[in-house]
């Protein structure tokens, strides 16, 4: 079938043809020199058979006509991915940038790589990636290397320019609060184990523990919905010794609460709960729900200044701003039962 009957060539079509990645068709592009000739010449050939047009973001920095931000998101309507992802929207408004959201089903490379496409054949200034989760990494290896790029809330661990919240630091500050509402311990309800906030968190909790040298208790896995939080929190209200929790977030934390409930354990009398996110409706649950709140603004704000800043030649492509969090205290917390 001829691919240009269907729709115009892209980039990923040419590095198919020449069988080579994204960034060595981007070099090429650019006269970039530390290309083999042989390679350069393969690149050119595929080009031309297939009758590619570069249409790229650098091209279009050097005019000065874009003001159009891409943005690839997992389609979700998970609290923290969704808040960002408007808050970066609004941020962006506000700069006098438009904004082109590609939601993807999946965070794989193909996904991705599709997404990155399409934004590019759109002339974006720049990319902004929400990367949440592990599989996002492989993506993130092969991005075009001539395009301004931001990844929000990705693997803090990796060397790219990243903007996320301090996920470790949050969590410890709802863990040392309950020790120091006189808990010997607190048990934790993690998020999904290929979320790098659900890692952060139950890092930050452990180490909380560690230092104050209390017992750390089996983690309950869990993921992000309060089904899950009900779940755990049967299991764990037919547990005296449980008399602190602290969820990877609030809804979780929602179906915790129902849970102990019916099972007769009161908040904060008998059992102490912390959640994480400060949801709209956490300052309205029973009890009001202690937690950790993420500034999804200032995530957003810090990550469209530093896509501004590699779009005008100004920040380096690896500087991470890591945004603390805030611990937000209202009436799920309290000191353990007396025991008799």
């Amino acid at each position: 079938m001829d691919l240009r009957a269907v729709r115009s060539p892209a980039m990923t079509d040419v590095a198919k043809l020449a069988g080579v990645s994204h960034q060595t068709v981007s070099r090429v592009l650019n006269d970039h020199p530390n290309v083999r000739e042989q390679t350069r010449l393969r690149v050119r050939a595929a080009i031309a058979e297939l009758g590619y047009r570069p249409n790229r973001a650098a091209r279009a920095l050097v005019t000065g006509r874009s003001q159009l931000i891409g943005i690839v998101a997992q389609n979700s309507t998970l609290y923290g991915p969704a808040s960002l992802l408007a808050a970066f929207e609004q941020a962006a408004a506000e700069a006098g940038f438009a904004v082109s959201v590609g939601s993807v089903g999946r965070m794989d490379r193909e996904s991705i790589a599709g997404a990155v496409e399409r934004h590019l054949d759109q002339r974006v200034a720049g990319l902004v990636v929400i990367a949440p989760v592990a599989s996002a990494d492989d993506a993130l290896d092969d991005m075009p290397d001539d395009v301004p790029l931001v990844t929000i809330d990705g693997d803090p661990a990796r060397s790219r320019a990243l903007v996320t919240v301090d996920q470790a630091a949050g969590a410890r500050q709802a863990t040392e609060l309950l020790l120091a509402a006189g808990h010997r311990t607190v048990w934790h309800v993690s998020g999904p184990p290929d979320w790098y906030d659900a890692a952060g968190r139950a890092d930050g909790w452990r180490s909380a523990l560690e230092a104050a040298g209390a017992e750390v208790p089996p983690v309950v896995a869990g993921e992000w919905s309060a089904s899950s939080g009900y779940a755990a929190g049967r299991m764990l209200a037919r547990m005296p010794e449980v008399t602190a929790v602290f969820t990877a977030n609030d809804h979780q934390a929602l179906g915790l609460l129902r849970a102990l409930s019916e099972h007769g354990r009161r908040v904060p009398d008998d059992v102490s709960v912390i959640g994480f996110d400060d949801v709209p409706e956490a300052e309205f649950f029973i009890p009001p729900l202690t937690t950790v709140r993420q500034a999804f603004d200032a995530v957003a704000q810090a990550g469209l200044e530093l896509l501004l800043a590699q779009i005008s030649d100004e920040a380096p492509l690896a500087e991470q701003i890591v945004i603390a969090p805030t611990l937000v205290a209202r009436s799920s917390v309290g000191p353990p039962p007396h025991r008799v």
